[in-house]
């Protein structure tokens, strides 16, 4: 009786396994790539302000520059 057990419910097999993993793609890919691009903003977000502040130390150095030239 034990041994016919397994059998009545199923063993998934290559196809359902394949449609599985093909579900768990679908459902999984669009919030990897959410958060792939949420990343990939803040990231150049930091890396923008980085050159921003790069950019606005540069502008007082040279006006300091320009003040004491004169």
């Amino acid at each position: 009786m034990l041994s016919a057990l397994p059998a009545q419910f199923g063993v998934p097999g290559g196809p359902e396994l394949v449609i599985l993993a093909l579900v768990l793609l679908l459902l999984a890919a669009p919030v990897a790539i959410g958060v792939a691009v949420v990343f990939l903003l803040f990231r150049r977000r930091g890396a923008l302000e980085d050159r921003v502040e790069q950019l606005e130390s540069e502008v007082d150095r040279l006006r300091e520059r320009v003040e004491n030239g004169k």
